[in-house]
């Protein structure tokens, strides 16, 4: 549905001055997939999204959304495309002056639609996203979930093809957020939308995308199904991340070292699934490395359908006891991370 080919984006002069917000971006969003683009803050992922629909032009390479290149439209043209392709906001952009109703008519009133068609269209968006009773409230009367609900209803308007999410959660609680992330998830089933979100965080791509891609300075580091990312991440932009999203105490993850000094203890996340999700490996680690490994943290979870389990030890990081692990890993296939080292 959208491909990038060595797409960049570029603020100003060449040398002194300008600056690159993205550079060199390949990367393919699968038809009918949930594809998410995670990065820190100022990484690039609002601008290489605002480039899908024409809010930003590329500088260099091409981005095409279902085979037309979007670079190459006219102003018509990309009014054309921007009616194929919806868009949620981080912070909702509804319009203070409009009921829901009438900000999810917004796009069919600026189309042309006439008011028949309108009244026989915004009524059942506002039921798919549950806000069938909330049609005459102003934005002002509702939640800050029920504002993304008006907000995803008015992107679906005029029939998308393709919907972008700009970082939709992340003025949102944890409760609230589930629930917009299981409504996108069962739209993109019940209407076979593709979905391109981005977000700094990795519990949402975890939830909901199929793949993903990470993006660092302006770059694609990482890409690929989120479970082979999450479950072996290669680059340490991915590493950082998933430690970020670990739920380990504020004092242990503030106390995290690089490098290890003389008794300090190393940090290591060991991560299940496959034929390891069913071996009893921890206490065979135990067994190996006697009394001296603590066990910090851990989950049970899914990613993309598929069971994960992941747990956080410590054990000394002598020399001898590292290299007893290592052998051990290595002999039973468990897939590992050093996290780092704390005191």
């Amino acid at each position: 549905m959208v491909a990038f080919e060595r797409a960049g984006k570029r603020y100003g002069p060449h040398g002194e001055g300008g600056f690159t917000a993205v550079e060199n971006v390949d990367l393919t969003v699968a038809r009918g997939a949930i594809t998410g683009i995670i990065g820190r803050s100022g990484a690039g992922k609002s601008t290489l999204i605002r480039m899908v629909n024409g809010l930003e032009s590329a500088t260099s390479g091409r981005v095409l959304v279902d085979g037309v290149d979007v670079g190459a439209l006219s102003e018509e043209g990309l009014r054309g495309l921007r009616r194929q392709v919806g868009m949620i906001f981080q912070h909702f952009n509804l319009l203070s002056s409009r009921t829901a109703f009438d900000n999810v008519a917004l796009p069919l009133e600026i189309a042309g639609v006439d008011k028949k068609t309108i009244r026989a269209k915004v009524g059942p968006l506002l039921d798919l996203v549950g806000l069938g009773d909330k049609q005459g409230n102003y934005p002002s009367e509702l939640s800050g979930g029920q504002k993304q609900r008006v907000g995803i209803a008015r992107a679906l308007a005029t029939d998308p093809k393709l919907l972008l999410s700009d970082e939709a959660t992340s003025a949102l609680d944890p409760e609230t957020t589930q629930s917009i992330l299981e409504l996108l998830k069962r739209i993109n089933a019940e209407l076979g939308l593709t979905v391109l979100l981005i977000t700094h965080e990795m519990e949402v791509v975890k939830t909901i995308a199929s793949h993903v891609a990470v993006i660092d300075a302006g770059r694609i580091v990482e890409a690929g199904r989120t479970f082979d990312v999450y479950t072996n991440p290669k680059h340490q932009t991915t590493r950082t991340l998933l430690a970020s999203a670990l739920k380990l105490p504020e004092w242990l993850r503030s106390g995290i070292k690089a490098q290890p000094s003389v008794g300090d203890r190393a940090l290591v996340r060991l991560v299940f699934f496959g034929e390891t999700a069913f071996k009893p490996l921890t206490g065979r680690l135990v067994a190996e490395l006697g009394s001296d490994v603590n066990i910090l943290a851990g989950a049970i979870e899914e990613i993309g359908g598929e069971p994960f389990g992941s747990l956080v030890v410590s054990y000394s990081a002598d020399p001898d006891v590292i290299a007893r692990a290592d052998r051990f890993y290595s002999e039973t296939g468990l897939k590992t991370e050093v996290l780092g080292y704390v005191a």
